[in-house]
């Protein structure tokens, strides 16, 4: 895990990545032809994602015991652009485009290089963990993601 590179915006919609995770890809990723499958893209978000939230210091078993919640997916936008293929290095970046009181979205790429081979709006809807019934996202944790947001949305 690394945090973005500086000095220059690495999404396509301008927004600087607040994080970004290496991804290599291997033989399981892929279809006989050697190109990534669609749906591992689904999981490098993911990954990017709650990685990200553990760097901030909130792990997802975490939430769930110590607060009650979880996120979970309400919507999801993908523009596949290009192939990513076995072996490649690929970084999947992350950034916060928007929080509300029980939601956010967020800004993703999947780049090889300085290629973006994908494009995702992603948003998340925060849930009580007994009921999976929607909630306001806790004060502390509000303000934290608040501060973050790229006002993008």
């Amino acid at each position: 895990m690394r945090a973005a590179a500086r000095g220059r915006p690495l999404t396509s919609s301008g927004l600087k990545p607040m994080f970004s995770l290496p991804i290599r890809i291997y033989w399981e990723d892929t279809d006989a032809g050697g190109v990534v499958y669609h749906a591992r893209y689904v999981a490098y978000l993911e990954r990017a994602r709650s990685e990200w939230m553990r760097t901030l210091g909130y792990q997802q078993g975490g939430m769930r015991e110590s607060l009650g919640l979880v996120f979970a997916v309400r919507a999801m936008e993908l523009d596949f652009l290009k192939p990513a293929r076995l072996d490649d290095a690929l970084d999947v970046t992350v950034a916060l485009a928007g929080c509300r009181r029980a939601s956010a979205v967020f800004a993703q790429e999947v780049r090889r290089g300085d290629e973006v081979l994908l494009t995702a709006r992603v948003r998340v809807a925060a849930l009580e963990a007994a009921s999976f019934r929607p909630c306001a996202i806790p004060e502390g944790l509000y303000a934290h993601l608040k501060s973050l947001e790229t006002q993008d949305n």
